[in-house]
């Protein structure tokens, strides 16, 4: 068995670790600036207290993760499968990132941001989002299915259709145009 190190306080600029792979098992308050993560499986790897800003995390694989106090910012996320990390230290956020196509099934993600981020077709069955926020985010074709969504924040979102009989909003904020996502099945004409 190879022993990787934890690593800590490091900053990595412009590295592409589909080349230069990660030699760590842990990594520990450190900023990872316009890194190429692309298709890699970063199972088994500790994430705490760190920074992504305008990474490729595209296509990775992240079974049995931790992600604790992560903040990814500008990042191209696309056709990641969040349902299998490490549920009990989960804490992230997310700032302009591209997360279509990506599946958060079954997780509890309680008061996280998703600001002015792009989730379509993104799934979130069987989530917890209670008082998240989705601040300008676009929600086009993003799947709501047995969601709790309680006291969430959709007010600036856009695009999205959630079924009120199937998941739960109680004080869940919407704006007024936003209300058509919650007809849209009784394919009711708002003028």
């Amino acid at each position: 068995m190879i022993f990787k190190p934890s690593i800590e306080d490091q900053d990595f600029n412009h590295v592409d670790f589909t080349i230069n792979l990660l030699n760590g098992r842990e990594y520990e308050n450190c900023t990872f600036n316009h890194c190429n993560f692309s298709e890699l499986n970063l199972s088994n790897i500790d994430f705490i207290d760190c920074n992504f800003d305008n990474c490729n995390l595209s296509n990775i694989k992240i079974n049995d993760i931790v992600f604790r106090e992560i903040l990814f910012t500008e990042c191209k996320m696309i056709g990641v499968d969040f349902s299998n990390i490490k549920q009990l230290v989960l804490s992230i956020e997310f700032n302009n990132c591209c997360l279509n196509f990506c599946t958060f099934e079954g997780l509890s993600l309680k008061s996280t941001n998703f600001k002015s981020c792009s989730l379509n077709e993104t799934d979130f069955t069987n989530c917890d989002l209670s008082s998240s926020d989705f601040e300008k985010s676009d929600l086009y074709r993003a799947i709501f299915y047995n969601t709790i969504l309680i006291q969430a924040d959709f007010s600036s979102a856009t695009n999205y259709i959630i079924d009120p009989e199937f998941n739960r909003l109680k004080k869940a904020k919407f704006s007024l145009d936003g209300l058509v996502g919650l007809l849209d099945k009784y394919e009711i004409e708002v003028i």
